[in-house]
């Protein structure tokens, strides 16, 4: 298939970076079939720009294209380096990132415009707009009614922050003692094949959404285990307050999968009938969550 002379826009060079990245992580394997259908669903585009984009990543060499088959990943894979695509500015996730550190650090207020995050970061207008789409996605942040965006309630201060980690031990540890407590054996089951694979991948099929659907799912379930309504409540409240927490705590130097084995080993317990044990594990396992918070 011919290349384009036409010069990549920032959205077919963003795609570009992240098929690349699910390339060189080995997240997408030697071999594997690039269908643009498929693509284009997962990153929410239209087929176009992830056409352009398999061009751009054919020209590099990360893929090739086979007449009549479609495109394919080129061997050997993984840890190979994402290009840089002959452009310098930052793409998609990594002003995703940057504007979830920014919040976490108090360095943008709760209220902003397009326009005050354009003069702050050099970006196109249309992968600004784009990347906060996927930051509402991810509950992180909401479109004003009158203009511009608000970022979602989180804990604000080390001081909440602490006072979190605190309440969690009490309710959650609490939870796993209550009366009522009966464990579904399908949802745990499910649980830990999720976990399982995590660890077998050492983490890197997790994006931050999906580490915090992941972490926060475990507490909820347990919750729910637990028969107590209020329990219930109170868990989710924690939840929507943690979300920017938890998608800051994703970029930090954490062992994600250090974190699913102390999940597993809360399950283990639980399958022994030792919920006494698994609330001393459940209580292990916040204070290290809480010293990674830091």
């Amino acid at each position: 298939m011919p290349a384009s002379s036409k010069p990549a826009s920032p959205l077919q060079i963003d795609l570009a970076r992240r098929i690349a990245r699910q390339v060189a992580e080995g997240e997408l394997a030697p071999g594997a079939h690039l269908a643009e259908e498929t693509l284009a669903s997962h990153f929410a585009v239209s087929r176009t720009p992830v056409r352009a984009a398999l061009r751009l990543l054919a020209g590099h060499g990360l893929i090739r294209y086979r007449a009549n088959s479609g495109y394919f990943v080129e061997a050997p894979a993984h840890g190979a380096a994402v290009p840089d695509f002959g452009e310098s500015g930052m793409g998609g996730d990594e002003l995703y990132r940057q504007l979830v550190d920014g919040r976490a650090r108090k360095q943008l207020p709760d209220t902003l415009t397009e326009k005050e995050l354009l003069r702050a970061y050099p970006v196109s207008r249309s992968l600004l707009a784009k990347t906060l789409t996927r930051m509402a996605a991810d509950g992180l942040i909401e479109k004003r009614a009158g203009h511009g965006w608000r970022f979602q309630p989180s804990l604000e201060t080390p001081e909440a922050l602490a006072e979190s980690y605190r309440f969690r031990m009490i309710v959650e540890c609490g939870a796993l003692l209550e009366p009522a407590f009966e464990a579904d054996k399908a949802q745990v089951a499910r649980c830990r094949k999720a976990y399982e694979q995590v660890i077998a991948d050492g983490g890197a099929s997790l994006s931050p959404a999906g580490f915090f659907a992941l972490n926060t799912s475990f507490h909820e379930m347990l919750a729910r285990f637990s028969g107590n309504r209020f329990i219930v409540q109170a868990v989710q409240q924690q939840t929507q307050l943690r979300r920017l927490e938890e998608h800051a705590a994703f970029y930090r130097e954490i062992d994600l999968v250090e974190a699913c084995r102390e999940h597993l080993q809360i399950l283990d317990a639980l399958e022994l009938g030792d919920r006494e044990w698994a609330a001393a594990l459940m209580r292990r396992h916040l204070l290290n969550a809480r010293a990674h918070s830091n």
